[in-house]
């Protein structure tokens, strides 16, 4: 299987496994100072004042006689911390100096030390639920110091992060808390931040989560800002999702329950592509159970799924059953005439182009899959790698933007699943809710509108066309498709009951809303990340 021959090869720079320069390490504790910064954890102290008889530095603490400190003698103070500590402090340092995504850089590291098991989910569960209560621990930790976090060295920040979420989100014991992430603190950016450190976490674990929960939400000026305090979330994401809840036709006062939905790790989620596996053969092999809402899904108890050999084929795949959802509700949706050519417009990374390509392996149709980037086509071949040739015309890489001119009318059915904020998958992308602006629904919202006109353009009359985000956000949802409809030209569409077909496959149990055409899923009701799906037939 090639690549056009628009494709180009990028190559990437990975500073990441360099040694990193003690200033790198973050011994430059203080915004603008290096360890020896005339900085404590109140006033200032010049350096020869803290300087003891003999001439050696003393801490900034020791020096302002504030002993709040361990109480163990320096040589039986931990110098170091555990590996699980180390890779999750780590993860969060590429995180924050380079924009990675934890989901990407966390399991090559913990494969890289050979780390599995219990202590593989301990720096899983420190990593990304540190990320996911940022905006909580960053309200306690403001609570603990006199210095503005923004003048906290972003490597200090991270470890009270870390040791503020032991102490109020994990079961660890207080003393380990404390004393492991100091240790690591003295290990990698030196004893002066390590005693700043240790006075901060001292002062967390002095309270409960409830205790603090109280301190960092009274004197809000809203209930809107508390909760996002309280709940970890922008008070822009907050304010969103309450909104769609209320246009989708769900209490407003469920936002609560989403918030918190979004603060729980998701369980793994696979895919039984049909045709190359199924979930009784997933059973065999995996402790698991069926997903609530279509035939393909298989739930985890907790196994690393790279090590399923059904997983390394291509047979099977990592894949929210919310996507699988509303791939399946597309594939389902009637077509009028010929069902033999689709075309996945934003393929990448390739989960639902996959399921996709076992779908028409098993209708005798073709599907091309698109994608813009050349580095996510890779992905998407790897990931349709267990999927017959037959069912795959080509893999391309183009500006969806670009078919509709390109090709007008050229396929029977179309799946957008286009780029957006994420809002829907805050719980798998912890990072995500700290990275984007209100100001990104701007740009987003013009490609979204761009490509889907141009996917209408795409299919035939008579033709599907299945419009996705992993958002619920109004402006990239039911907006975009108000917008585009009301300004087609040369191009008529109707809207398809997608609650219908949703029906047929999860059966009438499931709850879908009742005056509405589309789909909108949601973590606390359905277990499943928050996608959308609105279907659309082109009638000329």
């Amino acid at each position: 299987m090639n690549h056009d021959n628009e494709r180009q090869r990028r190559s990437h720079g990975n500073s990441n496994n360099q040694p990193r320069s003690p200033q790198d390490r973050g011994e430059g504790w203080g915004n603008s100072g290096g360890r020896n910064s005339n900085r404590g954890n109140g006033g200032s102290i010049r350096n020869e004042e803290r300087r003891d008889q003999q001439g050696r530095e003393r801490s900034a603490s020791r020096a302002r006689g504030d002993f709040n400190r361990t109480s163990a003698a320096p040589s039986a103070r931990r110098k170091s911390t555990d590996l699980p500590r180390s890779i999750a402090f780590d993860v969060l340092n590429q995180v924050t100096d380079s924009d990675a995504y934890a989901n990407l850089v966390l399991p090559p590291a913990l494969s890289r030390a050979g780390i599995r098991g219990r202590d593989a989910g301990f720096a899983t569960e420190l990593a990304y639920g540190t990320l996911r209560m940022q905006g909580r621990y960053d309200a306690i930790i403001a609570k603990c110091t006199d210095r503005p976090l923004a003048q906290i060295d972003a490597n200090v920040l991270n470890l009270a992060r870390m040791g503020a979420h032991q102490l109020l989100g994990m079961r660890v014991a207080s003393h380990a808390a404390v004393s492991e992430t100091v240790g690591l603190a003295r290990q990698e950016i030196g004893a002066g931040p390590a005693q700043f450190l240790n006075a901060i976490l001292r002062r967390v674990s002095e309270r409960s989560l409830d205790e603090w929960l109280s301190r960092i939400t009274e004197g809000a000026q809203s209930e809107t800002e508390a909760l996002s305090a309280a709940q970890s979330h922008p008070v822009w994401i907050t304010r969103a999702l309450r909104e769609s809840l209320v246009a989708n036709g769900r209490p407003a006062e469920e936002i609560t329950d989403l918030l918190e939905a979004d603060n729980a790790a998701p369980r793994v989620t696979l895919v039984a592509r049909p045709g190359l596996s199924n979930r009784d053969t997933l059973a065999k092999y995996e402790d698991g159970e069926p997903g609530q809402l279509t035939p393909t899904a298989f739930i985890l108890d907790g196994k690393d799924p790279g090590a399923i050999r059904e997983v390394r084929s291509g047979r099977a795949g990592v894949q929210d059953e919310g996507s699988q959802f509303v791939t399946l509700i597309f594939a389902q949706a009637e077509v009028s005439g010929t069902d033999e050519r689709w075309l996945d417009m934003c393929a990448g990374p390739g989960g639902k182009a996959a399921l996709l390509g076992a779908l028409a392996a098993q209708r005798d149709a073709r599907l091309v899959a698109n994608e813009i980037q050349p580095h996510r086509a890779d992905l998407v071949e790897r990931s349709m790698q267990a999927v017959p040739e037959r069912a795959i015309e080509r893999i391309q890489v183009r500006d969806g933007r670009e078919i509709g001119d390109l090709e007008p009318g050229a396929y029977d059915r179309i799946m957008l699943d286009a780029p957006c904020t994420g809002l829907g998958a805050l719980r798998r992308r912890p990072e995500s809710r700290w990275r984007r602006q209100v100001s990104d629904l701007t740009q987003l919202t013009v490609i979204q509108k761009e490509l889907l006109h141009s996917a209408l353009k795409a299919v035939r009359v008579g033709g599907v066309v299945g419009y996705v985000t992993c958002s619920p956000h109004l402006a990239e949802t039911r907006f975009v498709v108000d917008d585009v409809l009301k300004h087609l030209e040369g191009v008529e569409a109707e809207r398809i009951d997608a609650r219908a077909i949703a029906r047929e496959i999860a059966g009438e149990h499931a709850e879908f809303g009742d005056d509405r055409t589309d789909i909108q899923l949601w973590p606390h009701v359905h277990g499943t990340d928050a996608m959308h799906l609105t279907l659309l037939r082109r009638l000329g």
